[in-house]
């Protein structure tokens, strides 16, 4: 009797042990910590563009903006552009700066949205914008290829448009801007042409890529 007692106890032990082992099966296991912070899609680094600038004396001049698309044309953010444009003057002048003031959305930016991306006409010389690889709402772009733009008013309806494309990825890069001018007369204004000096007022447009890890 006592050797049946017992062999019962072993065989009650046995089943406990075999029912903790299927539980222990049964419950989800902790995921491995990531080994990096970075992402497929997420990039780090900075864009910086840079260009002559040489400002014009007298009216309607002066004007410019510094922008990204992404390869279907979607405005991505505003990197600068002109106070007096952004802050309601497209409105007395709808040729100032046109294609910027289009493709940003201007008109339906708040007072502090403007503020952000405006400021006054600076002084000649060479100058940097720098693109930290966000949109508007301050999220982190993904990898691959965007577009750069500056349009400057040269004098009322003359204008200039540089744009360029630059890859964001693993390696360091720098492009050049290609120009297009458009000159057109206004009761102001007559037409500019390619031997005006108004023309010089941007120059020399390039983009740099630098990978954080470039650093």
């Amino acid at each position: 009797m006592k050797k049946q007692k017992i062999m019962a106890t072993v065989a009650l032990a046995v089943l406990l042990a075999l029912l903790c082992a299927c539980s222990n099966d049964n419950q989800p296991q902790n995921p491995a910590p990531p080994t990096g912070s970075q992402t497929q899609n997420e990039t780090s680094g900075e864009v910086i563009i840079t260009f002559n600038f040489e400002k014009q004396s007298g009216r309607a001049s002066n004007q410019f903006a510094v922008w990204i698309e992404d390869t279907g044309g979607n405005h991505v953010k505003t990197l600068y552009a002109t106070h007096f444009t952004a802050g309601g003057g497209y409105k007395d002048r709808p040729d100032s700066i046109p294609t910027w003031v289009e493709k940003s959305g201007l008109a339906t930016m708040t007072k502090s949205e403007v503020d952000a991306i405006s400021g006054a006409t600076p002084k000649v010389g060479t100058l940097t914008y720098s693109w930290d690889l966000t949109d508007a709402n301050g999220d982190t772009v993904s990898l691959g290829d965007y577009m750069f733009f500056i349009e400057g008013s040269l004098r009322w309806k003359n204008r200039v448009l540089y744009s360029g494309m630059i890859s964001v990825g693993d390696s360091p890069v720098t492009v050049q801007a290609e120009s297009e001018f458009f000159y057109e007369a206004s009761d102001s204004q007559p037409a500019l042409s390619d031997d005006s000096p108004e023309t010089e007022m941007i120059g020399a447009v390039t983009a740099s890529y630098k990978p954080a890890a470039a650093d």
